[in-house]
């Protein structure tokens, strides 16, 4: 037998094998994203670009869970280990039944491209809504949970390679992510744009890494030194994969301009520790070899690294070994699964305001309402980007046509367009609204003008020239606010919206985000009361454009909650609930500790309102004398708690010791002597909606 076909061998001697039995031209062959069959080698061709963001990705039928910044609302890590663990089950299930078919094709196979955990650092950012937000803190708990979830836990196989990207330092603008070189610091780029990275490579063991297109301070991602070996393999000891962007390679001759050609941009990529192209690059390797810019050997490295993952897939060994390959098919939207898409839609909804109590709505005692926007019948905003398909979409209208009595008139008018100038046509909308009580506005963003440059529609790549209601529909939401009757906004998008003047006006406002396939009937749960909301916002809302620094830089000067002076619209954290909780007796356990402690404290929390409820307590620490430039505020911990009516529970928290660190001017952590401040609450301290208490302690 075979080496490579010996399972009772160690997964390295048998890649050694493989691959000191292929020609050079088929070692090159194999470093890019659609790699050919080796039928003399038994190697079936494999595509290794598969999504599955929320969801089993441009494969046919999938359960569709709510988009990843919905995730993050949730602010529940244990439930996003769960959405994960039902998406490798899906994932997993279509792989070994198109395998059974001979459908290799892309999006089919096990290597997911997921999750993207950069920060959310400006809200006019297209692709913001893939990520968890704005906090390194809140993206890593969830990224970890997340990539624990996809590869699962078999001692000898992984259950799907997951896929942290953009490595590094990635956030937008999209028309310039092909050339721009982003500058950071060594203390920002370690305080707030690695820590996930980090995380998902030492806590969670991150099979592969996606790098980004951009420069980082010089550097193209993708070929950078620093981070590919500097950073992610000699200091955090990273020994899988790293797979490019899609193109990144050839931006460094075509856009980069830091190559002349093809073959310098491989050499480069693979030298420095870029083992797979997404893309068509990497055949110039062969011309590389012969140009003397790298040899066979160093191309090894890369080859043997990217056979390790399949090798730990189970893909050269036989199904009957491999204990994920008995998922069954029927796991695939599944009653389970379409249920936790619900769970999560109706935990990641943000009540923003609800003046006088108007929700919940008490279905038994209304007879008419009205639905008007364009956001109300769109399947757009259950899908968001990246998506499967699912036969179970419902949308918000539809949600609310199903929660109530058959015999309740709802009307329903679109209002308006999602863009342009094409005015309301107010007539038709008084005609059609007629004797409701009440009007439900259905508007926001939707993924047509919030996206990847090259999906979106907009006029800048996909990304938010606006943060704003687009003029339409704000007119829109103006006219139905002056027709005196109580008006509720329910708000889609996936990022920060400016809506300063219904905040206002308008008598309630529900975030619903884009809120995946059972999206409809979860705002229908929350507006009639079968739900009571928990959200939190993982991102600031700002006033307007004019709170924002320029788009182009990454230095965070006055953006996120971190490091904003001025009042934002509503704050990162910020969520209310239909009942009232209060917290008391915050106590420290020491309020003197050593460098190396972690700071244990508990926190009562009481329900005091009157419906059941979940809130989730934050947990936020100041540094007050910090000798180096740090956050005002930083998130250092976080519980989700359910308390029936006049429920009363303890919570203990522990802050990590390294939560205390800050960073000196080479990105090196420290922890110092000197005075903390740590508050617990319902969202950040200076948040009217907080109630938070605060307690100090020492470092000596």
């Amino acid at each position: 037998m075979e080496k490579y076909k010996d399972t009772s061998l160690p997964i390295e001697q048998r890649v050694d094998d493989l691959v000191s039995k292929m020609t050079l031209e088929e070692k090159i062959s194999q470093l890019i994203h659609s790699a050919p069959a080796i039928e003399r080698l038994q190697i079936p061709q494999y595509n290794w670009w598969n999504e599955c963001l929320h969801g089993v990705a441009r494969a046919g039928r999938a359960t569709v869970f709510p988009q990843a910044i919905a995730m993050a609302a949730t602010f529940d890590t244990e439930l996003v280990f769960n959405i994960a663990s039902a998406i490798s089950d899906e994932a997993r299930a279509k792989y070994h039944a198109a395998v059974k078919k001979n459908n290799r094709s892309q999006y089919f196979g096990l290597t997911y491209w997921t999750p993207n955990i950069n920060i959310f650092r400006d809200p006019r950012w297209g692709r913001g809504h893939e990520t968890y937000g704005e906090d390194p803190f809140l993206t890593t708990k969830l990224g970890v949970e997340f990539v624990k979830g996809l590869q699962g836990d078999d001692p000898k196989y992984l259950k799907l390679v997951a896929t942290p990207k953009h490595f590094a330092v990635h956030s937008g603008p999209e028309e310039l992510r092909h050339e721009i070189n982003v500058k950071v610091d060594n203390r920002l780029l370690n305080e707030t744009y690695l820590p996930a990275f980090k995380a998902t490579v030492q806590q969670a063991k991150a099979e592969s890494i996606m790098g980004a297109y951009n420069r980082l301070n010089d550097e193209p991602c993708c070929g950078s030194k620093t981070l590919l070996q500097d950073i992610l393999r000699d200091k955090w000891n990273f020994d899988g994969y790293v797979v490019s962007d899609c193109g990144a390679i050839c931006d460094f001759h075509q856009h980069h301009k830091i190559t002349d050609n093809p073959a310098e941009s491989a050499a480069m990529a693979v030298i420095n520790g870029c083992d797979l192209n997404c893309g068509h690059t990497y055949p110039s390797l062969l011309k590389a070899v012969d140009d003397n810019l790298i040899t066979e050997e160093q191309i090894d490295i890369s080859v043997k690294r990217i056979f390790k993952a399949r090798f730990k897939l189970g893909m050269f060994d036989d199904d009957k070994d491999v204990p994920y390959s008995k998922i069954p098919i029927d796991v695939i939207g599944c009653q389970k699964h379409i249920e936790l898409a619900r769970e999560t839609a109706r935990k990641a909804i943000v009540l923003l305001k609800n003046e006088n109590n108007l929700l919940p709505l008490d279905k038994n005692n209304i007879s008419n309402i009205a639905v008007v926007g364009p956001c109300a019948m769109s399947q757009s905003v259950l899908l968001a980007n990246y998506h499967g398909f699912s036969p179970n979409l419902v949308t918000i209208m539809g949600g609310i046509v199903a929660a109530v009595n058959p015999g309740v008139q709802i009307s329903y008018h679109k209002g308006c367009d999602l863009l342009g100038n094409k005015p309301v046509d107010k007539a038709s909308i008084e005609f059609t609204i007629g004797t409701a009580e009440l009007v439900i506005a259905v508007l926001g963003s939707t993924p047509e003008f919030e996206g990847e440059e090259e999906d979106a529609t907009t006029d800048c790549g996909g990304d938010r020239s606006d943060i704003a209601l687009p003029k339409c529909q704000q007119e829109l939401l103006q006219y139905l606010h002056s027709m005196g009757k109580p008006v509720i906004l329910v708000l889609t998008g996936g990022s920060a919206i400016a809506i300063e003047w219904a905040k206002n006006n308008i008598d309630a406002i529900v975030l619903t985000w884009y809120s995946g396939e059972q999206g409809g009937h979860a705002v229908a749960d929350v507006l009639f009361g079968d739900c009571n909301p928990s959200g939190k916002l993982p991102v600031t809302f700002y006033k307007s454009l004019e709170q924002l620094s320029d788009f182009e830089d990454y230095s965070m000067e006055n953006i996120t909650y971190r490091f904003m002076k001025e009042e934002p619209l509503y704050s990162f954290g910020y969520g209310l609930s239909y009942t009232e909780f209060e917290f008391s007796n915050l106590k420290l356990k020491e309020d003197k500790i050593e460098q190396d402690s972690n700071v244990e404290l508990s926190v009562e929390i009481s329900n005091i309102g009157n419906l059941q409820g979940e809130e989730v307590i934050q947990v936020y620490l100041k540094d007050v004398e910090a000798s180096v430039p740090v956050p005002k505020i930083k998130l250092v911990g976080f519980k989700r708690v359910s308390l029936e009516l006049g429920d009363k529970k303890k919570v203990s928290f522990e802050i990590d010791s390294e939560c205390l660190a800050v960073f000196d001017n080479n990105g090196k952590p420290f922890i110092e002597p000197g005075e903390f401040q740590v508050f617990v609450g319902s969202s950040q301290p200076d948040d009217n909606a907080s109630k938070a208490l605060s307690a100090n302690f020492q470092v000596i």
